[in-house]
């Protein structure tokens, strides 16, 4: 579907969307420096936009979510690589979908609490687990030394995920719905699939364990069973400790067991 719709509406799409992003997140960042409360004016806050201050239903993505030099270069620096490697894998226009469906469930749902300020967090945090998920083994420096993948981070945000699902207020649950609809709109077919091949494959393993458990003979190197092949001449070596036997290919071509 979202094929078909990229050949209508293609065009439409904002090119670059990621640098829009980091560009002004960094400039709320340095105003926010010079003057703290301008912060407080891009929060979305749907009383105030019933009111008519409506540039927070937009302003809300652009708040950066640390007030250190240090972490904002980090943190701006993660969200250019991870935004970047998501459009150019997906193209514009399905990066963004991705976003603005996040985007959209955020603000509609922020209007059921609306005296609530709401986080870019969850939204944000989408991107780093679409990365982690097309990308576990790319690594991260760990306090700048020690590289770790990043899927273990995104083990780790899922994990937070749900426990604020479980503890957190309703705003917060809200908000994390909206944030992860888009990761599993894009990748739940994807898992749907991952989850049904680990299930059979579990349940040929079982089989073959019962079929092993009923055969009267059964090759200790192959797993061969006479249920499997009637007509293998199966043996037993005199050599290995205990009664294991082989099938004719591996009678002679295996490692002793001395116990």
């Amino acid at each position: 579907m979202l094929d078909k719709l990229e050949r209508k509406l293609g065009r439409y799409a904002l090119p670059h969307l990621t640098t829009l992003l980091v560009a002004g997140q960094a400039g709320a960042f340095v105003l926010g420096r010079a003057k703290p409360e301008f912060i407080g004016k891009l929060v979305l806050i749907p009383s105030l936009v019933l009111q008519g201050e409506v540039w927070r239903l937009v302003s809300w993505l652009f708040i950066p979510r640390t007030d250190s030099i240090l972490f904002i270069i980090f943190e701006l620096w993660l969200l250019y690589m991870f935004g970047r490697a998501l459009e150019a894998y997906w193209g514009a226009f399905k990066f963004n979908v991705f976003l603005f469906i996040g985007f959209a469930l955020s603000v509609g749902l922020s209007f059921a609490v609306p005296w609530a300020p709401v986080s870019n967090t969850y939204l944000l945090a989408s991107l780093f687990l679409a990365f982690a998920y097309l990308n576990p083994d790319f690594e991260l420096l760990l306090f700048f030394i020690l590289p770790v993948k990043i899927k273990w981070f995104a083990y780790l945000t899922w994990i937070g995920f749900a426990i604020a699902m479980a503890f957190g207020t309703w705003q917060d649950r809200a908000m994390i719905f909206a944030g992860v609809v888009n990761f599993f709109l894009f990748f739940g077919h994807d898992l749907w699939i991952r989850v049904r091949g680990t299930g059979r494959r579990t349940v040929k393993r079982q089989q073959a364990r019962i079929a092993a458990s009923k055969a009267t003979h059964t090759c200790e190197v192959c797993g061969l069973t006479d249920l499997e092949d009637p007509k293998m001449a199966f043996r037993y070596c005199s050599t290995c400790v205990g009664k294991r036997g082989y099938c004719k290919d591996h009678i002679k071509d295996h490692e002793h067991v001395r116990g």
